[in-house]
């Protein structure tokens, strides 16, 4: 009883640690550094467009989080030795599928956007697909630039 507690408390702990790893690459999304920077405006046409899968984080949480979940799992199984031999196997077993769990569950649709700007340069952008955001072949749009990052906007 008191180890599938235990296993219920650490899955828990797992999703809530893998929820929080998400992170937005949408163009409205600023990170807490690019806020109040001053940025470089472009103008552009956007030339072609192609949907494009983002892969998620890869972080030692997830791996973590999993190592811990399968070594009390694998605790679990037989006793004294047997016991510690599963616990060691759970372990590594429970890290590597945390790992692909959160680069899973972090995952995003993205979109890639190229744009001939106005100075007659060409050039793609990748960002992750707002919701309710929609681009067009032959849309004007801004391409807005802080840091070394930049983002496509209507």
């Amino acid at each position: 009883m008191r180890k599938s507690v235990l296993l219920l408390a650490s899955l828990s702990a797992m999703s809530l640690l893998l929820g929080g790893c998400a992170s937005n690459l949408s163009g409205e999304s600023y990170s807490r550094s690019e806020a109040r920077q001053v940025q470089t405006v472009r103008m552009g046409t956007i030339e072609a467009l192609r949907p494009v899968k983002i892969e998620g984080t890869k972080t030692p949480i997830g791996g973590g989080a999993g190592a811990i979940v399968g070594g009390v799992a694998g605790s679990s199984v037989g006793g004294g030795k047997g016991s510690v031999v599963a616990a060691v196997i759970g372990a590594v077993a429970g890290g590597l599928a945390g790992s692909a769990a959160e680069e899973g569950f972090t995952r995003t649709q993205g979109v890639e956007i190229t744009v001939r700007e106005d100075d007659g340069s060409m050039r793609a952008y990748v960002q992750q697909v707002a919701e309710n955001e929609v681009f067009r072949v032959g849309e004007r749009v801004r391409i807005m630039s802080v840091n070394g990052t930049s983002r496509v906007a209507h």
